[in-house]
């Protein structure tokens, strides 16, 4: 199952909150992660940010960065396996009358044999 959610929209912000507020499982999310999200919402540094649950189950932390140049293919490649992971990707689109327009999209990955 995949869930893609805008920007703004409640559980990216659970996630990428505030850091003290440790998920239901004590699992923290690293300095690194909020740091490398605020970047890349406030100056668009990346294409994309894919996160994992370290091994010894204790935080959230950077898995993979993708360059600016990279499209949501390799992002797609690099999310999907067997192991649970969380990305934010730089999706950039245009509307129905021409305009422009970019939004940063939550995913969840877990597969049916991800241990999570």
């Amino acid at each position: 199952p995949v869930a893609i959610l805008a920007q703004g929209e409640q559980p990216a912000s659970v996630v990428f909150g505030n850091r003290s507020d440790a998920m239901s499982t004590g699992v923290t999310v690293s300095d690194d992660c909020i740091q490398k999200f605020n970047d890349m919402k406030l100056k668009h540094d990346c294409k994309y940010i894919i996160y994992k649950i370290s091994d010894d189950k204790s935080q959230i932390v950077i898995d993979e960065v993708g360059a600016k140049d990279s499209n949501y293919a390799t992002f797609k490649e690099k999310l999907l396996g067997t192991e649970a992971r969380y990305g934010v990707i730089d999706f950039h689109y245009e509307t129905d009358d021409g305009r422009p327009q970019d939004k940063l999209l939550f995913v969840f990955w877990s597969s049916d044999d991800a241990g999570v």
